[in-house]
């Protein structure tokens, strides 16, 4: 897969009316809407360090960042690679700048808003309708708030950048967990998947109404390659694929994407002057989990911050858990001595190391339909 997708990105750079003769984009801002692969800080703004708490961070930010991670996630290597700041959630009201953009991303979020209360399930409220209604209030009330000068005018962003921004997508992964998480059979999963695709275009449609034109929207990754998946779930030796993931599973990310990407070309065409990138997120951590010896990872289900369990990943025992040992407090499930030499952070998440990885697979737009890099993504498919 990785061949045929830097093959297409060759052949590419051969046409006459390549996009790459375009100039690059210039994105002055960046906004994000998302689930726990993405979010920044906005569970640890409604919830506090409990949310993400040490060991996570602890490789690039040196403390907890808001991030379930070690380190750095996919969006702040997109971030750095558009030359903009880190993103801020949009949840965070400690003398946030977001003259640069906003993150909307929540841990737990789902496209469809879900039956059930956090404290329930683990899935947040923060659907993407409502990450929506939040975008759409920040656009109109920034504008307002700007006009009172000082701070606020350079900590809010001028209109203009809300058409000019990059608007990026990474969520669905959660909507397909908590079909299972109901009991659902694979093939009940599907049976909502389409309901789900539909929500996901009206929040597209929405978000360019109010002049949004550059998406850049992930697809979601091999659900069944992650431990939380293979421990927690029932699955035979007939359902494990040559690589020691959980087919079944992956085989319900691959209908999803599916139908994501049937309906971006929907979209294409109802969207007339939107520039909509389709990025193949499953290929990309597919062929990292498959090559992960060949690469320097090892096994590529063991967890770096957890405790016990086949893959040092138990469900009920979570990356920072503590427990008081003779009134004192001692972490048990800790970090791995180099997280650098894992795919997986803590059973469900990836580790800063594997996030760079697939930044660095996806930036050159190899993954991407049309095949354009990360820099070029407001050129149209039509201008190609």
């Amino acid at each position: 897969m990785e061949l045929m997708c830097k093959l297409l990105v060759f052949i590419t750079l051969l046409l006459p009316n390549s996009i790459f003769s375009s100039p690059e984009c210039n994105f002055p801002a960046l906004f994000n809407f998302g689930d726990s692969n993405s979010d920044t800080g906005a569970l640890l703004s409604m919830f506090g360090e409990a949310a993400a708490p040490p060991p996570n961070g602890e490789t690039f930010f040196h403390s907890p960042a808001g991030r379930v991670c070690d380190g750095r996630l996919l969006i702040d290597f997109i971030a750095e690679g558009l030359e903009v700041p880190y993103l801020s959630p949009f949840l965070d009201s400690m003398g946030t700048n977001f003259s640069h953009g906003a993150n909307y991303a929540t841990v737990g979020s789902t496209i469809r808003r879900q039956n059930t209360t956090i404290f329930q399930s683990g899935y947040s409220p923060i659907s993407l309708d409502t990450q929506f209604a939040q975008f759409s209030n920040f656009l109109k009330r920034s504008q307002i708030i700007r006009q009172k000068g000082d701070v606020f005018k350079n900590m809010l962003p001028e209109e203009y950048k809300f058409s000019s921004a990059l608007y990026t997508f990474d969520i669905g992964q959660n909507d397909l967990t908590a079909g299972y998480d109901l009991g659902m059979s694979t093939e009940q999963v599907k049976v909502y998947v389409p309901d789900v695709i539909s929500e996901f275009t009206t929040i597209i449609k929405n978000v360019y109404a109010l002049g949004g034109r550059a998406f850049w929207i992930h697809n979601t990754g091999p659900v069944g390659c992650l431990p939380y998946i293979m421990d927690t779930r029932v699955i035979t030796a007939a359902q494990v694929d040559n690589y020691g993931c959980a087919a079944p599973f992956n085989d319900v990310s691959r209908y999803f994407n599916e139908k994501l990407k049937e309906a971006i070309v929907q979209l294409r065409k109802d969207l007339h002057l939107a520039a909509i990138t389709y990025v193949d997120i499953y290929s990309a951590k597919y062929s990292l989990i498959t090559q992960s010896e060949k690469l320097g990872f090892g096994d590529p289900f063991l967890v770096c911050c957890g405790h016990g369990g086949r893959y040092n990943f138990n469900n009920a025992v979570r990356c920072g858990r503590m427990i008081t040992v003779n009134g004192t407090k001692v972490m048990i499930a800790k970090s791995c001595e180099d997280p650098s030499s894992r795919i997986i952070w803590d059973g469900v998440h990836f580790t800063e190391a594997a996030n760079r990885w697939v930044y660095s697979q996806i930036a050159d737009g190899a993954y991407s339909d049309p095949p354009v890099p990360l820099k070029m993504a407001c050129h149209r498919k039509d201008d190609i």
